[in-house]
C-alpha cells in the first residue's frame, strides 16, 4: 500500500489525526483537504490525506488561518510534484546515459574539428608549438581595409 491509497473510511480517519469527523467534513467542503470518493459516495482517505490533515491541525494551533494552511498545503503539494518530477528527470538520464556510454567523450582534431572518442580512449598528446594567423578579411573593415591601410585607425590612434 503506497501513502496515496485512499483506504480509510471518515471516522477511521479522524482518529488517526486525532479529529472529529465533523471537522474532516468541513475541511472538505471548504478544499482544504479533499479525499477520493468511492462509487457510493463516501469518504476515503489515504496516509498522505492523514499527514495533510495533522498538518492543518498543527498549522492551526500555531495560530495560522485556514485560507494559510490552504496556501502552504498547495505550496507542499507544489514541492512534492516538483521533486517526483525531478526524480523521474534523473531516473531518464541515468538511463539514457547508460545506454550510450561515452557518448560525450569528445577532442579537437587536427584542423580544430571536433572528433568523438570511444569511452576511456585518450587523444595522443602532441607538444608541437601552433601558431594562429587570423584570416585578414575577418579584421577587415566594411571598406575592405585593414587597420594599417585604413586612414580613420591611424587619426584614432594618434588621439589615444
Amino acid at each position: 500500500m503506497d501513502e496515496h491509497s485512499p483506504v480509510f473510511a471518515i471516522a477511521i480517519a479522524a482518529e488517526l489525526a486525532g479529529m472529529h469527523p465533523q471537522t474532516l467534513r468541513q475541511y472538505d467542503r471548504i478544499g482544504l483537504v479533499s479525499p477520493r470518493r468511492t462509487a457510493g459516495k463516501s469518504r476515503r482517505y489515504s496516509m498522505r490525506d492523514i499527514t495533510q490533515l495533522k498538518t492543518v491541525a498543527r498549522l492551526s494551533a500555531e495560530g495560522v488561518s485556514l485560507e494559510g494552511v490552504a496556501r502552504l498545503l498547495s505550496l507542499e503539494n507544489q514541492v512534492d510534484a516538483l521533486t517526483r518530477r525531478v526524480r523521474e528527470l534523473e531516473s531518464a538520464l541515468a538511463s539514457e546515459m547508460l545506454k550510450s556510454p561515452g557518448r560525450r567523450v569528445f577532442a579537437a582534431g587536427q584542423a580544430g574539428d571536433i572528433i568523438s572518442l570511444r569511452n576511456g580512449a585518450r587523444t595522443q598528446r602532441r607538444t608541437e608549438v601552433v601558431v594562429w594567423r587570423p584570416d585578414p578579411a575577418f579584421f577587415a573593415d566594411e571598406d575592405g581595409l585593414d587597420e594599417e591601410d585604413d586612414p580613420e585607425f591611424d587619426d584614432i590612434a594618434e588621439r589615444d
